[in-house]
């Protein structure tokens, strides 16, 4: 989940490029640079989607937001970064169906808008010319979106990165959703970027509407998101971690390991909820190097 206001804001200033790894840096030396992202939008289904473009690659790769996330809130070293490091692929970064931009209608969160969100990727993709394959990353709850479309559509998910994301939700996990409804309890710092995104009076019922929709797939599904897919995922999987990740429960990590057929891990000892804006530039390469293998 993209508990966007728990965590330090990571929509900041990027660090100089001058910090990134020296492969990247010859990279710069000897190829013109990336064209600037583009913001656009295309009707997929009954939806306006609102998604940014970046890179100019033949290969494609969708980064998926957390809860409420969008492309700039939650992706902006990863659009600024990714096409550098990834230089044959080009970047799409979505607001997912009734977050941010993508938006009229308002989200519904039904037992399924996970799978609603998954069939919208797929379909953004392949509407961009990518229906013979596309890797995946996704975040939170964006990485269930990812694990429910890798394992749906195994044929077209050619690599799947994932980080702070549950196929399931434990007991602990349900009332930590509940502990944080009340958004009048965050710090201003905390409640800022989404109330930006979703006005001052929105954000509260937005959030509260994801709580309700997560409660309920804990209710009613015995707290089973995606369980019965992870063996149906035949992309290479990438499984990103902060141990100190406060959002989801550790046991999360093996059961992940051991569903998927193919997995690799990287923790971050001290990483929490965000370690891609936390620590984006050694995450990009980590993440770009395993998308090019």
């Amino acid at each position: 989940m993209n508990i966007l206001g728990i965590f330090p804001f990571r929509g900041g200033a990027l660090k100089p490029l001058a910090g990134l790894i020296p492969a990247a840096i010859r990279h710069l030396n000897t190829c013109p640079p990336p064209p600037p992202p583009i913001e656009r939008t295309l009707k997929i289904g009954q939806h306006k989607v609102n998604f940014v473009e970046a890179g100019a690659g033949e290969k494609g790769v969708i980064l998926l937001p957390g809860a409420l996330g969008t492309a700039w809130t939650d992706f902006k070293p990863q659009i600024e970064q990714l096409p550098v490091l990834l230089p044959n692929h080009k970047i799409i970064a979505w607001d997912p169906p009734g977050y941010g931009k993508s938006r009229p209608p308002e989200k519904e969160f039904g037992l399924d808008f996970y799978e609603r969100d998954a069939e919208a990727a797929a379909g953004l993709m392949e509407k961009m010319g990518f229906e013979g394959g596309f890797s995946v990353a996704g975040w939170s709850d964006g990485g269930i979106t990812g694990m429910i479309l890798a394992g749906r559509k195994p044929s077209q998910v050619e690599k799947l990165v994932i980080w702070g994301s549950n196929a399931y939700i434990a007991p602990k996990e349900a009332e930590i959703y509940e502990n944080i409804r009340d958004v009048s309890k965050w710090s201003a710092r905390m409640r800022e970027p989404m109330e930006k995104v979703y006005g001052v009076d929105g954000f509260p019922k937005v959030w509260s509407a994801w709580v309700d929709g997560m409660l309920g797939i804990y209710k009613h599904r015995n707290g089973n998101i995606c369980k019965e897919l992870l063996d149906k995922i035949l992309a290479p999987t990438f499984i990103l971690h902060g141990a100190k990740d406060p959002m989801i429960v550790p046991e999360h990590v093996p059961h992940l390991q051991s569903s998927i057929a193919n997995t690799s891990l990287h923790v971050f000892p001290e990483g929490k909820h965000n370690i891609h804006l936390k620590y984006a530039e050694e995450f990009n390469k980590l993440v770009s190097d395993f998308i090019q293998k």
